[in-house]
């Protein structure tokens, strides 16, 4: 069976040429409205717009790599779940686990990652693959710690325990916890996340509007080698707040 089954490559971003136009599109305007209204320069807004264009097709990239393991990781734990159903009720991994594909096949499409990883897992057994090897080898692939975690204590426990639907139950309460913990934190920082977007909005909404209905006040900055210092300067500050921002309100547990 898995040698029918293309394995998920989680470090490749699936985005198609559609999205990067999407993402590209995004990053330009961005870019371009942030130095025009530094510069007023529309060559120099025109190049810069490009570059942030270019960076947020990357950006673009890893976050939809990001999101395809957090759905993988709540896939997961729907997983250890079922798996935990089935065990308690007297079945042997194996069949647990092919009984918890039939459960989550009514919840997830068969493309979606955790049945194609269920099905590599049991084509591995089915060729005498152990267990414990096929979830370490997801775990390599994925990199998400509690996947991690459950191939650690899954391999110490393997064909040693009889208490093997406690241990995963027990486990995806663990995962379960964590989970609410994120819930909880990413709740608070939403508000803060709010925040910091309207004070960095703030200046250009300032600027644009002083630029451009202050009678002549801006024109000294657009003008004179001095005003383009300072504009730089000022261009600088607000680069190095946005990324500030961004790295301080992305908490990871």
């Amino acid at each position: 069976m898995e040698n029918s089954i293309k394995v998920p490559n989680y470090k490749k971003s699936q985005s198609m040429m559609i999205d990067h136009m999407i993402a590209f599109a995004i990053g330009f305007a961005a870019g371009f409205l942030v130095l025009f209204i530094f510069y007023n320069f529309i060559v120099i807004s025109a190049i810069g717009g490009s570059v942030t264009g270019g960076i947020n097709i990357f950006v673009s990239m890893h976050a939809s790599i990001e999101k395809r393991l957090i759905k993988l990781r709540t896939q997961f734990f729907d997983l250890l779940e079922a798996m935990s159903v089935a065990m308690r009720a007297g079945n042997p991994m194996l069949w647990s686990l092919k009984n918890a594909r039939s459960d989550l096949i009514l919840i997830y499409p068969e493309s979606s990652d955790i049945i194609t990883e269920l099905d590599i897992i049991i084509g591995k057994f089915d060729n005498a693959v152990p267990l414990s090897i096929a979830f370490s080898d997801l775990a390599e692939r994925t990199g998400l710690a509690d996947i991690e975690s459950f191939a650690s204590i899954y391999a110490t426990i393997e064909g040693k325990s009889g208490r093997a639907d406690e241990i995963i139950k027990e486990t995806q309460q663990i995962i379960a916890d964590k989970m609410e913990i994120e819930m909880e934190i990413d709740t608070l920082m939403t508000a803060a996340r709010s925040e910091v977007n309207i004070m960095l909005l703030m200046p250009l909404v300032i600027l644009g509007i002083i630029g451009y209905a202050g009678a002549g006040f801006m024109d000294a900055i657009y003008t004179t080698g001095a005003g383009r210092i300072v504009s730089t300067g000022g261009l600088i500050v607000f680069i190095l707040s946005f990324i500030m921002a961004r790295k301080f309100s992305n908490i990871k547990l």
